[in-house]
């Protein structure tokens, strides 16, 4: 039998802390990973159609609950509305969810309020450092809000809304409500952003379409919701959600509904909205990248790997000099900054060695 791999955990230097503490991502927990791992009983969670979803209802010791349902409801509270408990008493833990499968080992809540039964769900997990930078990459540079959380060795996240890729791709690819162009536009625009900021592993079950109605049509925007494999894979295919297979049915509809001219039309309007994001938040990313230059989110091998197709992928042998990953990620953006003529628009580079010249974003 095949060995499974798994990316190993890389824990949050001191240098990321203190750029979640500035950006008011760290903050003190009522409740760890730890704490909610040492459940009392587990029991297989199925769907409406009785199929194993792979996930498992946990369950707590009877005087333990009252404290870990308490304590989950306040992380809700500092994770929705900043810590305001003023509606902690309308609101009760309806389930408890456990996944041995996933890098991170979620635990998913799900939270009701007792007033409309209306519910929400959100996920404390293990902190990743790679992880969370592709949480916060995804926050400054794409058109989507991520809200998390960390405090130690956790991580919180909210609940990223939106019909998984594989069931859209099952149940809705044909319906007459999805406008054709509108989701081979999307696709396109996707495939860019998880390119570009090297998000990695976007098969279907990995994102999810947000669907919002319009004034005559549905509008639709493919939302990512697994950042684990942010910049840590080797091969360059693998941060281009078209090249998976599960994906295939969405690539066939694309490149039948788009010619070439209109995809690269989609593709330059995603690198530019990429870059008057860059343009709003200067300082806050270059801390972020000078911080990730410095961090190990993946082997020596595979950096060396990407490094040289990335180089021949944009005939940049800057890519060439990277170190780590952080260091691509950043040499990816400075390559877009500088195809668009931007190249002194953002100080984000480390100051140059001796045998370099003086290059600023």
């Amino acid at each position: 039998m095949a060995t499974i791999y798994k990316k190993p955990i890389y824990p949050i230097q001191p240098g990321l802390r203190e750029y979640l503490a500035k950006y008011s991502r760290e903050t003190k927990l009522p409740l760890t990973y730890s704490d909610l791992f040492y459940f009392h009983v587990a029991g297989p969670l199925l769907d409406k159609s009785g199929k194993d979803t792979l996930w498992q209802t946990v369950g707590y010791r009877s005087f333990e609950m009252p404290r870990i349902f308490e304590a989950l409801k306040e992380i809700y509270a500092l994770l929705k509305s900043g810590g305001d408990r003023s509606a902690l008493e309308h609101l009760y833990v309806d389930r408890v969810d456990y996944c041995s499968f996933g890098n991170t080992q979620p635990f998913r809540i799900r939270i009701v309020n007792s007033y409309n039964d209306n519910q929400d769900y959100f996920y404390v997990k293990r902190a990743d450092a790679s992880r969370t930078y592709g949480l916060e990459l995804e926050h400054l540079l794409s058109p989507n809000r991520m809200h998390y959380l960390t405090c130690g060795n956790t991580l919180v996240e909210e609940h990223v809304a939106g019909i998984p890729g594989d069931l859209f791709i099952k149940d809705w690819l044909h319906n007459p409500q999805v406008k054709i162009i509108r989701l081979a536009k999307e696709l396109v625009k996707f495939n860019e952003r998880c390119f570009i900021r090297l998000l990695g592993d976007m098969r279907a079950c990995n994102f999810v379409m947000d669907m919002t109605p319009d004034v005559e049509e549905v509008q639709i925007r493919i939302r990512a919701m697994d950042f684990d494999q942010q910049c840590h894979n080797e091969r360059k295919k693998f941060y281009f959600p078209q090249f998976f297979k599960d994906n295939k049915p969405l690539v066939l509809y694309c490149m039948k509904h788009l010619n070439v001219q209109t995809a690269m039309q989609y593709q330059r309007e995603e690198q530019s909205l990429i870059l008057r994001r860059m343009q709003i938040i200067p300082d806050r990313l270059k801390m972020l990248l000078d911080v990730m230059v410095e961090d190990e989110l993946s082997s020596e091998h595979n950096v060396s790997h990407l490094r040289a197709e990335l180089a021949e992928h944009y005939k940049d042998r800057a890519f060439l000099a990277c170190e780590t990953m952080g260091s691509l990620v950043r040499t990816s953006l400075e390559n877009l900054l500088a195809k668009h003529g931007l190249s002194a628009a953002l100080p984000l580079r480390l100051p140059e060695t001796e045998s370099s010249s003086e290059f600023f974003l």
